[in-house]
């Protein structure tokens, strides 16, 4: 997996640890929610393919399991554009370009 620019203006605390600025804490929460709710998902697919369950339930919960993944990561991109890009945006001009490089590898990757 091909590594995103490191240089973007997002707030870091060391060299190479990047952390997003002003992650709404309600947004965290229900993003946390969800991702626990998946995990479940996937222990009952795991469950259902060791059962041996008919496949088109399981390719259903498959699908599922793509949509609430699809919904995290909206709010993750969403917080990103607000928080994150914006501030390496109006940073200045070489953490601008750094910036639009990363949400152009991001768009690439997640329109596959």
């Amino acid at each position: 997996m091909k590594e995103l620019p490191t240089d973007h203006g997002c707030a870091c605390d060391a060299p190479g640890e990047r952390k997003a600025k002003g992650v709404d804490p309600d947004v965290k929460e229900r993003n946390r929610k969800r991702l626990r709710r998946i995990e479940g998902q996937v222990r009952g697919v795991q469950k259902m393919v060791e059962e041996d369950r008919y496949c088109a339930d399981v390719l259903t919960q498959i699908s599922a399991i793509h949509e609430a993944l699809r919904a995290v990561s909206r709010e993750l991109l969403r917080n990103h554009l607000k928080h994150c890009a914006t501030a390496a945006i109006r940073s200045g001009p070489e953490q601008a370009e750094a910036m639009y490089d990363e949400l152009v590898a991001l768009m690439h990757r997640h329109a596959r």
